[in-house]
């Protein structure tokens, strides 16, 4: 690359996370939710990345901090309103990510009509694997990833059960956000949510590609 930064490290120098919600019917299903007619986004500051190594914290106001497995897509080459047909042409490659969500701040802010900032961007908020090149996934509409806690499998979904495509959302993204390299696109979860504890294990898994382990604990 000819870029002086390095895209398999997008999490050291990333600007944004830009989080696609309710992307994968059956999830939108458990938490009662309309499965959407276009993409619903959200945001995670770079403040959010936590490798493993180092545990995800479980937010001081939060009794109620749930797992969310999905994939990552990186961002290799930036774009404003970047055409469908050549969206996959700005991937340099993706990352497994897990979107903890302290679930019943969501409630409170849903039920309030107001934004999901606490619930979703908190510090640790976005647990992610090492970078996995391009040429690895080659069909990443159509690859498992999975989940659990303690030994025990949670989530275990597929890509191609996702309502909007990976190049619908680049396209569909950079219309609103102009997308630049290092940035990191959260495609969505599979159903299975559930509560972690403190001293939790997580391991989760793009199929047999790559794993990654986080423990729980509290701020």
């Amino acid at each position: 690359m000819s870029s002086a930064r390095n895209v398999t490290r997008f999490w050291e120098w990333g600007r944004k996370i830009i989080c696609v919600g309710r992307n994968y019917a059956d999830h939108a299903k458990e938490l009662k939710n309309a499965i959407p007619k276009e993409p619903v986004l959200f945001l995670k500051p770079p403040s959010a990345y936590v490798k493993e190594g180092s545990p995800i914290l479980v937010p001081q106001y939060s009794s109620n901090l749930h797992h969310e497995v999905e994939l990552g897509v990186v961002i290799g080459k930036g774009g404003k309103a970047i055409p469908r047909t050549s969206a996959m042409d700005h991937v340099a490659g993706y990352a497994l990510c897990l979107d903890m969500t302290a679930r019943d701040i969501q409630d409170e802010c849903k039920s309030k009509g107001l934004p999901w900032t606490l619930a979703k961007a908190f510090d640790t908020s976005c647990p992610v694997s090492e970078f996995v090149p391009k040429e690895k996934i080659p069909d990443p509409g159509n690859v498992r990833i999975w989940l659990k806690v303690n030994d025990q499998l949670r989530q275990d979904g597929s890509t191609s059960q996702m309502i909007f495509s990976i190049p619908y959302l680049i396209s569909y993204i950079s219309e609103i956000i102009t997308l630049e390299e290092g940035d990191l696109i959260l495609t969505g979860t599979p159903k299975g949510v559930s509560s972690v504890q403190e001293h939790d294990e997580l391991l989760a898994g793009i199929e047999d590609i790559l794993c990654m382990t986080f423990r729980v604990d509290r701020q």
